[in-house]
């Protein structure tokens, strides 16, 4: 669930991926940790919720990754 009722919104997927997407927006690409600690700086996202929002832009075709595991932006 994206924007489940139970929890609090600052712990959804949307939110999470939102940070994420806006961290990795200055870099062409991101190594997996330099992407977790940029995003940090404007959430405080543990890693559970921080790998399951790649996985959530991943399927949605916001993500992708290259050969050496470097993530990238597809838009």
């Amino acid at each position: 669930m994206l924007l489940p009722e139970n929890i609090h919104p600052n712990n959804s997927l949307y939110l999470a991926g939102g940070f994420v997407l806006k961290a990795l927006e200055p870099f062409e690409e991101a190594k997996l940790m330099d992407l977790y600690v940029e995003s940090r700086k404007y959430h405080d996202i543990p890693m559970p919720l921080f790998v399951l929002a790649l996985d959530w832009l991943f399927l949605a075709g916001l993500i992708s990754h290259n050969a050496d595991g470097s993530i990238i932006s597809c838009f």
